[in-house]
């Protein structure tokens, strides 16, 4: 049988998860609806796209061999 505190707790997540859903919901927040974006929002997508290849390059230089970094750093400066 549930006591009396453990239907608090569950009366006021519900109520928690239901704000949450109908704020998201007013907030028309639809996952890949880029309708609803600003011009900033797929500017900064694009930049952290960006950024993410830049740290995938650099990942790669810090765990690679010396000889094979210098090779692909002399190859970063020909582009």
């Amino acid at each position: 049988m549930m006591s009396m505190w453990s239907a608090i707790v569950l009366i006021v997540l519900i109520v928690a998860v239901g704000q949450f859903v109908r704020h998201r919901n007013e907030a028309g927040f639809r996952q890949g609806d880029r309708e609803g974006q600003s011009q900033r929002e797929v500017e900064l997508e694009r930049e952290v796209e960006q950024l993410r290849e830049r740290v995938k390059v650099l990942e790669r230089i810090a765990t690679d061999p010396a000889r094979r970094t210098a090779e692909e750093i002399e190859k970063l400066r020909d582009e």
